[in-house]
């Protein structure tokens, strides 16, 4: 339940203050991104609020669908078992995982794929076959939630050669944004090697923030003759799955493969001269309509040359592997919502809610309304929005471990699937560009799509798909002659992710409250109509607060609006669990916190925590805690400024340091990392001489990384240091964990 209290509002920019009471338990942080075009972050409004949970809704039951058996064709070469797991949260590895799958009938092996989360599936203790390892990371430096209980059981191992005869491979995913980069991977890779696997390939480790594929793409390809290389030669595959040697030792079944020869290679294309369809051709598109070519083309829509003139190497199609029934729907479960968007957590009942300042909690929010109503529109399925979808595993199909998503309730209407289920805002990937290639009619877009999902289109997909986080809304909407149909979004469309938030309070100040806060920012769709966009939640949670805001803006208090009839809102949230981004336990040692804008949310709680214990401990010492605090404008977004200064009066503060980037003059510091520099000599002291911590909170793709240059500088400078050795400094402080990073980007 949302409520809020206490708010102020300021024009343009505008900073707005909630308090909602809230019970339930929680100790944990994650950080949700409000995804924003490149390009577009200094032309956006930004309206900021501070909120508090009051009560979240029941707990819902989760329904989750086993895998359907399936079957495997062979073609007449001999194929070769290895065991292909992955962990995903996501979808990224999951994808990969599967496109390895099929890629291994093509290269005469047998991909044994299952999930880490079904563990009933496989058993490492008995295996023979090479093991080949797909996983993400998560959070900061965490496994992905389906990798959590294989971790537990394997680090439950004491026997040192209990994996002696395990050969692997690993891919590691990441994002080196973040400081525990590909952190997942690596935390698995040192079990395997602690119990006495052998690696038999290197271990790829890919870079979200740059393009997975710069790795994964050429780790794929080099992976066949690792394998070919350590695959046992009876661990031959029958058609139903079961390995040749439990049949019969020396006998070899084959079965000729029904499809086409050359389906693996790949489609050639080339647009040559003699042509109808040329450059000129996609910017005169007649099949545009009226309203569309008074707007020029968005970049990502037109081909350019060379990549326009090239011949492509398009991946094979995704196979298809459900169908879908609609069905009328009599009358729709109330307990149906919200069932399936934290199947693996506990959603908050009415219990007593513990957390610490740093921790965070994850929300539970749906898809604009306006945006699934376009789809439904768009799909052509109007007259069957309120029809409950009937989803199946087509008879015979060729996808290895095809099964339906575990996270679409059985008996959902097509509106909740696309509300609550989907996320509809998810950059496709390559496969997913690959299957709307079918459903295009018009030649210039279908070449754009091809182009888009071939190796030679790669720098493209980065540049305008990737980049400006490009969705299937904006295909949709730039594409007029694609026409997909349902199930291809429910076969390429991850599930809907919660977004998550750091309390910015303490429950020694806030008795059973959790403060957070969050920004609300504009930003335009990249399609030909360019239409103005909010992030997910935080457009659905300043809906939530319409009301409220509304009486703020005619003098009304909060207390009257509640009093008069403004219910407040009730949302859904779950914790996520975080061991470090906390107070130390030392209250002696100096604190040195960074947080710019939002990032100024988890020190909040410490501050307000610090001053109880301050109060409840009066013979106690504490260390120095030093906030280094920035914004834009010093009037419309300096978040907290009453509340901090009541904290430097006190003592609880003992240095604050803000800067403003829009109203910077000459030799004034513009960024944090400035206002570091300025105090670079006391910053050092405080973490090399008296052992201090550094938190740092708020944006990983240039914040952070300013921080974290500036700092080496810093060390490298006051220290007489080279580089390297100011470097391997810094890794000791994150190794003792005295350097704490929470960051998106």
């Amino acid at each position: 339940m949302l409520r809020v209290t206490g708010a102020h509002q300021v024009v343009k920019g505008s900073c707005g203050v909630f308090c909602h009471p809230f019970r339930g338990q929680a100790s944990s942080w994650y950080r949700a991104v409000c995804a924003q075009p490149r390009g577009f972050h200094d032309r956006t409004e930004v309206l900021t609020f501070r909120a508090v949970l009051i009560e979240a809704v029941p707990k819902r039951k989760s329904i989750a669908l086993n895998p359907p058996t399936w079957c495997s064709t062979m073609s007449l070469e001999t194929k070769y078992r290895f065991l292909l797991l992955y962990a995903s949260q996501k979808g990224q590895a999951k994808a990969i995982a599967e496109e390895i799958s099929e890629k291994a009938n093509e290269k005469g092996f047998f991909a044994d794929l299952y999930c880490l989360s079904q563990l009933e599936k496989f058993n490492l203790e008995k295996e023979c076959a090479p093991v080949v390892i797909i996983t993400s990371t998560t959070g900061s430096g965490e496994l992905p939630d389906t990798a959590k209980m294989f971790f537990k059981e394997v680090c439950g191992i004491a026997a040192p050669h209990h994996y002696a005869h395990i050969k692997y491979a690993l891919l590691a995913l990441g994002d080196s944004n973040y400081s525990e980069f590909a952190n997942g991977g690596k935390i698995i890779d040192k079990q395997f090697q602690r119990l006495g696997a052998d690696h038999f390939y290197a271990t790829g480790y890919a870079d979200d923030s740059v393009g997975l594929e710069i790795v994964v793409d050429p780790w794929i390809d080099n992976l066949w003759d690792a394998l070919a290389k350590v695959c046992p030669k009876q661990d031959n595959i029958h058609e139903d799955g079961e390995s040749i040697s439990d049949i019969n030792d020396n006998s070899r079944i084959c079965k000729l493969d029904v499809e086409s020869p050359d389906a693996s290679e790949g489609i050639k294309l080339r647009l040559g001269a003699d042509s109808n369809t040329t450059l000129e051709s996609l910017e005169q598109n007649t099949s545009l309509t009226r309203s569309q070519e008074d707007c020029p083309l968005p970049a990502w829509v037109q081909s350019e040359k060379p990549l326009s003139e090239s011949t492509l190497a398009i991946p094979a199609l995704p196979i298809e592997y459900l169908n879908v029934v609609f069905q009328k729907l009599a009358k729709q479960d109330p307990s149906q919502e919200c069932s399936s968007l934290a199947p693996d957590f506990t959603v908050f009942q009415n219990t007593s809610m513990t957390y610490e300042p740093g921790d965070a909690f994850s929300i539970v929010c749906p898809n604009s309304g306006n945006e699934v109503e376009y789809l439904i529109e768009r799909l052509g399925l109007g007259d069957k929005r309120d029809h409950v979808v009937d989803l199946h595993i087509q008879p015979n199909t060729k996808k290895k471990g095809a099964h339906l998503p575990g996270y679409i309730p059985k008996g959902s209407t097509l509106q909740f699937i696309l509300t609550w289920c989907l996320e509809i805002r998810a950059v496709p990937k390559k496969a997913c560009l690959r299957a709307l290639v079918e459903y295009t009619s018009e030649s210039s877009e279908k070449r754009r799509l091809q182009e888009l999902s071939s190796k030679q289109g790669a720098a493209d997909y980065n540049r305008y798909i990737r980049d400006f986080n490009i969705c299937l809304l904006d295909i949709l909407r730039s594409l007029p002659s694609c026409n997909p149909p349902f199930t291809l979004l429910v076969e390429h469309l991850p599930k809907l992710q919660a977004r998550s938030y750091s309390a910015a309070s303490s429950s020694k100040w806030y008795p059973g409250k959790l403060h957070f806060v969050f920004n609300i920012v504009e930003f335009p769709s990249t399609t030909v109509q360019p239409i103005a966009r909010r992030g997910v939640c935080t457009g659905w949670l300043a809906q939530q607060v319409t009301t409220v805001l509304q009486s703020y803006d005619s003098k009304v208090t909060v207390g009257n609006c509640l009093s008069n009839g403004c219910a407040p809102a009730q949302i859904s949230i779950f914790r996520r669990q975080n061991a470090f981004f906390h107070l130390p336990t030392d209250t002696t040692v100096p604190l040195i916190m960074v947080g710019p804008g939002t990032g100024v949310a988890p020190f909040i709680g410490f501050l307000q925590h610090r001053q109880k214990q301050r109060e409840e401990n009066p013979e106690c010492t504490f260390g120095e805690t030093w906030l280094f605090y920035g914004c834009r404008h010093c009037d419309r977004d300096y978040l907290f400024r009453n509340e901090l200064r009541h904290f430097q009066s006190n003592g609880t503060l003992t240095q604050l340091k803000v800067c403003f980037s829009r109203e910077t003059t000459d030799g004034k510091p513009k960024y944090v990392h400035h206002l570091l520099q300025l105090m670079a000599h006391d910053v050092i002291k405080m973490l090399l001489s008296e052992n201090g911590y550094l938190y740092v909170c708020g944006d990983g793709k240039n914040m952070a990384k300013d921080v974290n240059s500036t700092l080496t500088e810093i060390i490298s400078e006051k220290l007489g240091l080279n580089t390297l050795e100011a470097m391997k400094i810094i890794a000791n402080l994150r190794e003792e964990k005295r350097y704490l990073q929470d960051v998106w980007s």
